[in-house]
């Protein structure tokens, strides 16, 4: 990955933890469809910052 990508990706990762909740400690197949696309979306940025 270049490095303006991998830059990019750190600052959604940390915007993201600043602004979105966390549902790290929820049940999973309790979540509404909406926690779901949040705990997806947070997972995407997570893994493409990470590779």
């Amino acid at each position: 990955m270049t490095g303006l990508l991998k830059i990019f990706f750190k600052i959604l990762v940390r915007l993201n933890n600043a602004l979105l909740p966390s549902y790290s400690k929820k049940d999973p197949f309790k979540l509404s469809p909406f926690q779901k696309l949040i705990l997806g979306y947070r997972y995407w940025a997570l893994t493409r910052f990470l590779s």
